[in-house]
């Protein structure tokens, strides 16, 4: 427990907190998508649930976060999946509503938030880690106790986050874009298109620093940002407008 007397310890732990608080107004933003049409008694579960899945997975992301990052096309599909999170947040399956059990909905809901706090957690682990990474040993202690004290932060956001959705629809417009914004950054910055060792036969629009981090222009950074959330918006208005003419008109 002589861990607990040094500095370096606390100012790691600090760092993480306040990464993991930062980044969870991502995470608030999916956990109230996700949980917004669920029965008041669900949706508590499902914020809960749904968090708990997520940091264990970030926790398994974080231990293997330098090799995962290092993968090709990682990225690329996280960000593909996360663009069709987007579009099904904007556009929702409304079919066979009635048919389907609460339990079924909350466990949807529950997939949801995990498999996009997984996907956008790629991008983001390698910060945590190297705050952790600081403190020399206990680095998993570091991460475990950092998310476990964000994670009433992340859950309480989310919770305001969903009132704010019933009194403002927009948000959730700007929610499913704002997944779209987040897929489009990770995409150009896949290891496959930017480091020059890897997968030598895709063309390279950037290159690596000597920490392994992507260096590519601001235009084409800021411009995948935008064009993923265009994309996002332009892909569920296009959903909901073909739903709306398949659907027989009310007489």
């Amino acid at each position: 427990m002589d861990f607990l007397a040094s500095p370096a310890f606390w100012i790691a732990l600090g760092q993480i907190i306040i990464i993991d608080i930062l980044l969870g107004g991502d995470n608030a933003v999916v956990i109230a998508l996700a949980c917004r049409k669920l029965p008041p008694a669900q949706r508590t579960k499902g914020i809960i649930w749904g968090t708990a899945g997520a940091i264990i997975l970030r926790v398994i992301l974080i231990a293997f976060a330098m090799t995962l990052l290092a993968l090709p096309f990682l990225k690329f599909v996280g960000a593909l999946l996360l663009v069709w999170i987007g579009i099904k947040l904007l556009a929702p399956d409304e079919e066979g509503h009635g048919d389907v059990q609460g339990s079924d909905k909350l466990l949807a809901a529950i997939k949801t938030i995990i498999v996009a706090d997984l996907v956008m957690s790629v991008d983001n682990v390698i910060a945590i880690a190297g705050a952790a990474q600081n403190a020399g040993e206990h680095q998993l202690l570091l991460v475990v106790l950092g998310l476990l004290i964000s994670i009433p932060i992340i859950v309480w956001g989310s919770q305001l986050v969903i009132k704010l959705m019933e009194r403002f629809p927009m948000i959730i417009t700007l929610g499913g874009m704002l997944l779209g914004w987040i897929a489009g950054g990770m995409l150009v910055t896949d290891p496959a298109f930017v480091n020059p060792a890897i997968v030598d036969w895709m063309p390279k629009w950037g290159g690596v620093d000597e920490k392994g981090i992507a260096v590519i222009s601001d235009a084409l950074y800021w411009g995948s940002h935008i064009v993923g959330a265009l994309l996002v918006l332009a892909a569920g208005k296009a959903v909901l407008a073909r739903r709306a003419a398949a659907t027989p008109a009310q007489g």
